[in-house]
């Protein structure tokens, strides 16, 4: 029970952080949150440990909970893309983790190409036949969940450990686009197909071949989604020194 009322808490306040609900720099009690959301003093104390840790609110001694600006938010960690993605702009986040995943997949497949145990090039080409399958019956919720596991399998298949620590932020942008209704009906053949290149460039040691097949992925990709974030204006933060 107190591990769900947690969820509860660090899902309600994310959300409406991350949706603009609660403004950057409002100040309140976290008592007042344990009345509405009905829940005691330790179970938010915790929540509230999480979502400093996601940098979207600090303690303030004998202010309260202080709810902090965009640029101080853990844009990386899975639960703020998901809020992300669920909030009205969505094109932003959905515009910054395809173009992230634009400069990283490719050259994680080529990596793969080069690096790859045998074991796991083998699965990845499973996972792409099964895809294709899956893909061409119009199972999306399937489709989805092997979208997945074969992304990060490429991640991790490349060797690179930074990489393949990405597997559950590229999780949510792929079940965002499933949830939201940005992916067709039945994934294009030459998606599908594409899917298999990069598979069989891998299992051959084909790094060039890897990696230009995964960046036509992700050109696709853009194509079919960047009408959700044509309009939205870039975000320039200033740099740390």
């Amino acid at each position: 029970m107190s591990s769900r009322l947690h969820s509860l808490v660090i899902e309600t306040l994310g959300k409406r952080i991350v949706s603009g609900e609660l403004t950057a720099g409002a100040t309140t009690h976290s008592e007042h949150f344990e009345s509405e959301l009905g829940v005691s003093r330790s179970v938010m104390r915790e929540a509230v440990r999480v979502l400093q840790s996601l940098g979207l609110v600090e303690s303030v001694k004998r202010i309260g909970i202080r709810v902090l600006p965009p640029e101080r938010w853990n844009k990386f960690d899975p639960s703020v893309i998901r809020w992300r993605l669920a909030a009205d702009g969505k094109g932003v986040q959905l515009r910054s983790l395809t173009e992230l995943r634009s400069a990283v997949e490719p050259a994680a497949a080529e990596l793969a190409a080069q690096h790859s145990p045998e074991e796991m090039s083998a699965e990845l080409m499973a996972i792409a036949a099964k895809m294709r399958a899956v893909g061409r019956a119009g199972d999306l919720q399937h489709f989805l969940e092997l979208d997945i596991q074969y992304h990060a399998l490429v991640l991790a298949a490349s060797g690179n450990e930074m990489f393949a620590q990405m597997h559950s932020m590229i999780a949510e942008v792929l079940r965002g686009r499933t949830d939201y209704g940005l992916m067709p009906t039945h994934p294009h053949e030459e998606a599908l197909q594409l899917h298999v290149d990069v598979a069989n460039a891998i299992q051959s040691g084909r790094p060039e071949a890897a990696r230009q097949a995964m960046d036509q992925i992700m050109r696709r990709t853009i194509e079919e989604v960047r009408s959700v974030w044509e309009d939205e204006p870039r975000l320039f933060e200033e740099a740390d020194a």
